[in-house]
């Protein structure tokens, strides 16, 4: 029975996922981008030719395949080899049964009916599996039941049964079944972990080495984030800055004094199933036969005066400035300025910062280790950085007050990461209150970002916008009158500043696409994401000041002139803004179509007076259908119908010499018009 269960065990194995990332080498370095990636370095010391195991999750192994690159100065790479990826499918795909099969000995039996099986004990048995059934035992006083299996066998004396729970050892016959049952139970073995993959590599070389191996993988995206603290004076020119960054380690392995490197960018990173297997689609083509043939994916601004020249950085102060230069390259910083009383306490050490072509780059100074599952939080960034306050106005933010903001400039060394700043501001007894929070994108060398963190409600601010049309110009050219209009949108700021403080206010106003600036000048406008950044002095005193910012479009017309009405030519003849050239070709234009339409208006009139005959001559017609023949009415009418037709030949002829003199003064138009211009 002890034998029995023993098997059952063995049999019942089930994989389990276990995670020995590094079998044969040691993580010494790991490399963690924004972008979502983690670089991870491992090291072995080998000896001539060498397999290294590197045991990866699952889901890496796609990543694994993409990235590896192994370093050896003294040998190369025989190649590498790893399971399929579905290994124990494989393995079972010849075998008479499949890994449910070996849960227990009676499935197994039950799958293999028919095997040949040596059973031994007090009862041996040797034959053939005919069949396995439940058989279980009820327990004294009906204290339940108890699992038992019947197995019935065929043998040289018939079918006999015995109890499989019962049985002290049981054989295949078959050695060839044996080999495979063992080969199925050593693969089970292998796949323990069901959802990582060991992969050996092959290496080729002479002599003692170290062999580095490194890849690329998903990892959390790393995040930074930024304390700012502002002075009690408002007109300080620099404030404390210190930025931490935020990093988990769920790798599924402890980093134990690993060099770590922080990278802040955006790289292009793809991901391609490379472990899954693919076959090509062949198209069938017929025997070919008697030759036949058959072919076959806030950011700064920019100076909104494009005449203007890029102004140089603020200076840092010579005592800050001296530290950097000191600190570049250093694996430990100077001694720092004396801080301010009730200061942030500095980082205890200098975190290596650089700038790369696409990215920054923070190295530890010291071996981190952090274990599986655990989050890392450390500081990246403590030195002082140029500060300005303001008043930032964004109407769709909030209409009637600006936002408080700063104005930050990055001076230092290198860029610095996107992330949130908290704020605080120290008031003149030393006391630090916390003010608001603010956005950072990513933060190159050199550039100035806006950072609104609170409602400004000392100051109030009404708006109004209008829109005029004018015409600025005309020519005549063609047959047609080509007019330049100045479409104009104004919008009116009335601001109430502050009752005490002076405060910059900058305006964001929205840039319409096509137009251009008008006022104010663009010297001191940015331009930032389509919009207008517009800055304007607010003294102090309560004072209510007013601000007019005016954008412009120049729309270009033409009309053609003979087709034009007379109304409107009589309008741009008395324009002022033409010259008195065109001035007076309008007013010709405008004479010839008054007397093309004063010989319309007569062909109208000849029209008139022979509507009116033909429609008495139809009165007189049915009159003479209700009189007597010869009678003096009818004699009456008859004369009067005689009349009128003498009366409708001569409209005829002086219709023909309307359209005629319609026509001339039409002509005369035309030639006066293709003659301008």
């Amino acid at each position: 029975m002890r034998l029995m269960m023993n098997v059952v065990a063995l049999l019942g194995l089930i994989a389990f996922p276990t995670f020995a990332f590094a079998q044969d080498l040691a993580l010494k370095r790991v490399m963690l981008s924004s972008g979502g990636l983690g670089y991870f370095e491992y090291e072995a010391s080998v000896d001539g030719d060498a397999t290294l195991k590197l045991t990866v999750g699952l889901g890496q192994v796609d990543d694994v395949l993409k990235s590896l690159v192994v370093y050896d100065d003294k040998g190369g790479v025989g190649g590498l080899s790893l399971p399929g990826r579905e290994p124990l499918a494989q393995a079972f795909k010849d075998l008479p049964f499949d890994q449910n099969s070996l849960g227990s000995p009676a499935e197994l039996l039950s799958t293999l009916k028919g095997a040949q099986v040596t059973v031994g004990g007090s009862r041996a048995l040797t034959g053939r599996v005919v069949s396995v059934e439940d058989d279980p035992l009820v327990l004294p006083d009906n204290k339940g039941t108890m699992k038992r299996t019947r197995v019935t066998l065929y043998t040289d004396r018939g079918l006999q049964q015995f109890i499989l729970e019962e049985a002290e050892n049981l054989q295949f016959a078959d050695p060839a079944l044996r080999e495979k049952v063992g080969q199925a139970l050593v693969a089970i073995q292998g796949n323990r972990a069901k959802d990582a993959r060991t992969i050996d590599l092959t290496m080729r070389g002479q002599g003692k080495r170290t062999v580095r191996v490194a890849y690329i993988v998903e990892a959390p995206v790393w995040k930074a984030s930024y304390r700012l603290t502002l002075g009690a004076d408002p007109t300080a020119a620099r404030s404390a800055l210190q930025g931490w960054a935020i990093v988990e380690n769920l790798s599924g392995q402890d980093w134990k004094d690993v060099d770590l490197t922080l990278v802040s960018g955006r790289p292009v990173a793809f991901h391609q199933a490379l472990y899954n297997a693919y076959y090509v689609t062949r198209p069938e083509v017929p025997v070919e036969i008697a030759g036949r043939l058959m072919p076959g994916i806030d950011r700064g601004g920019v100076t909104a005066d494009q005449r203007a020249k890029s102004s140089p950085l603020m200076p840092a102060p010579a005592p800050y400035r001296a530290q950097q230069e000191r600190s570049v390259g250093a694996m430990a910083p100077p001694p720092p300025p004396p801080p301010p009383p009730a200061g942030m306490a500095a980082a205890a050490e200098q975190i290596e910062a650089s700038d790369a072509a696409t990215q920054v780059i923070f190295k530890f100074p010291r071996a981190v280790s952090v274990e599986n599952g655990r989050t890392l939080s450390i500081p990246i960034v403590d030195r002082q950085v140029p500060v300005q306050r303001l008043a930032l106005y964004q109407a769709e933010t909030a209409a009637r007050n600006p936002l408080a903001a700063i104005r930050l400039t990055n001076d230092g060394e290198s860029g610095l990461p996107p992330g949130i700043i908290t704020l605080y501001e120290r008031d003149k007894a030393g006391y630090v209150s916390y003010v608001g929070d603010a956005r950072l994108s990513g933060f190159p060398v050199g550039e100035t970002r806006l950072l609104a963190y609170a409602l400004d409600e000392k100051i109030v601010i009404e708006r109004d916008v209008a829109q005029t049309d004018r015409v600025a110009s005309g020519t005549i050219a063609n047959g047609a009158l080509r007019l330049s209009r100045i479409v104009r949108q104004t919008t009116v700021y009335r601001v109430r500043g502050p009752a005490k403080e002076p405060r910059q206010l900058i305006v964001v106003q929205r840039r319409l696409p096509g137009w251009a600036l008008a006022k104010p000048e663009a010297k001191d406008v940015e331009l930032s994401e389509g919009n207008y950044r517009i800055p304007f002095q607010l003294p102090g005193g309560d004072q209510t000041q007013t601000f007019e910012v005016v954008q412009q479009q120049t729309q270009q017309q033409e009309i053609r002139l003979v087709e034009s009405a007379a109304d409107q030519i009589r309008v741009y003849a008395q324009a002022r803004e033409f010259d008195a050239r065109t001035r007076d070709a309008l007013t010709r234009v405008l004479q010839l179509q008054q007397a093309t339409a004063e010989a319309q208006r007569k062909v109208q009139q000849v029209d008139a007076e022979r509507q009116a005959i033909v429609q008495e001559q139809a009165r007189l017609r049915d009159n003479l259908a209700r009189v007597p023949a010869n009678s003096d009415l009818q004699r009456r009418y008859l004369a009067t119908l005689d009349k009128q037709e003498t009366d409708l030949e001569a409209l005829a002829k002086r219709r023909a010499e309307a359209d005629k003199a319609v026509e001339e003064a039409r002509a005369a138009l035309r030639t006066y018009v293709s003659q301008l211009g």
